[in-house]
């Protein structure tokens, strides 16, 4: 957490939304040509302009669009005003409140809701749900209000939100020991060869694709994780299983389960909207692709959540119904797996 959030605004001051460091091997490269590699969805134009209104620094000094970058340098983007992400609007947006008390409350979120503002998605968050219903929600080290953690946007599932300072760094402190529960009910590609397991691995940033994580096994990169998967059943196809988290890393469940050789169905991020098992006929095919539309994302339900009470000390535990779309795509698995192997 920050300590001091008393420090004093002045008009001059400049946020910082882009930094880069320049690698060994750098080659001399205009700024601006430098900039276009890193920065999603920027026109040269804009670098430019920025450049022209003092907004490009290399090491420390501002610079024009043609000065060239070289190895080891640091090179950032400073404006007037915070980066989108921090310009928080309270929005009326409804939130399915499953328990509420003083110091927490803890929220069922719906699969399409972005859970914090951040590139591409800046309304219609649920931080920027919890600041139209709740006032002076303490923020994390992040800058995110009430944030003790959270899950992708296209997963479904609890959520603990801190109302209190005192709330926010128990939980956290919770998280970061590893002694709060969360168990996730997924669907997946495979028949899943054991009824229970373990899966480790370092997860990080992966090295090609920086939209994915990927799993690092000889600890290089990335941090710990671990997850405890069990089958809860068996479709021949597709398995359903639970997972529990001991830690929290992004996209840790379907990272983990795609390692293992079960990508999540209808995973588009990780390949599981392709069919990975199965027949080649006509009518599975069929049969898979309208699965894929009654469940347009991944199969990824944050179905439990428990931790102790920041001030009671009581151990709270909580459950959530599976989603429509996921048990209407599960009972379509278990029909279909039902005539594929009758009794």
């Amino acid at each position: 957490m920050i300590e001091d959030n008393e420090v004093e605004e002045q008009d001059d001051e400049l946020y910082e939304h882009y930094s880069f460091k320049a690698g060994k091997g750098q080659e001399p490269l205009r700024v601006d040509k430098f900039l276009m590699n890193f920065i999603e969805n920027a026109t040269r134009n804009k670098i430019q302009q920025a450049a022209k209104n003092g907004n490009i620094y290399v090491n420390g000094s501002p610079v024009k669009s043609n000065h060239k970058v070289k190895a080891n340098d640091e090179v950032k983007v400073l404006f007037e005003h915070p980066p989108h992400e921090y310009l928080l609007v309270p929005e009326n947006i409804p939130l399915d409140i499953v328990y509420e008390d003083d110091s927490l409350l803890v929220i069922n979120k719906p699969a399409g809701m972005v859970v914090h503002p951040g590139h591409g998605n800046y309304s219609g968050t649920l931080i920027n749900a919890l600041i139209y219903h709740f006032k002076n929600l303490p923020v994390n080290s992040n800058e995110r209000p009430g944030l003790v953690h959270r899950i992708d946007k296209d997963t479904s599932g609890l959520l603990v939100i801190a109302k209190t300072e005192h709330a926010l760094n128990h939980l956290a402190k919770q998280f970061f020991d590893k002694t709060s529960e969360r168990e996730y009910v997924a669907l997946v590609w495979g028949n899943v060869a054991e009824d229970e397991g373990t899966v480790t691995g370092n997860i990080g940033r992966h090295p090609k694709n920086r939209l994915q994580m990927a799993v690092f096994e000889d600890g290089s990169h990335g941090k710990e994780a671990v997850t405890h998967y069990r089958v809860l059943e068996r479709f021949g196809y597709v398995t359903l299983v639970t997972c529990k988290l001991e830690t929290g890393r992004t996209h840790q469940i379907r990272v983990h389960m795609k390692h293992i050789g079960h990508t999540l169905f209808n995973d588009e991020r990780y390949g599981g909207e392709k069919i990975l098992k199965g027949t080649t006929f006509t009518k599975y095919r069929q049969f898979v692709e309208n699965c894929f539309k009654i469940l347009p994302r991944q199969a990824l339900h944050a179905k439990t959540l428990g931790f102790e009470h920041p001030v009671s000390g009581e151990i709270l535990r909580f459950d959530s119904q599976l989603p429509p779309d996921m048990t209407e795509c599960i009972e379509k698995w278990r029909n279909y797996a039902r005539h594929q192997n009758p009794d």
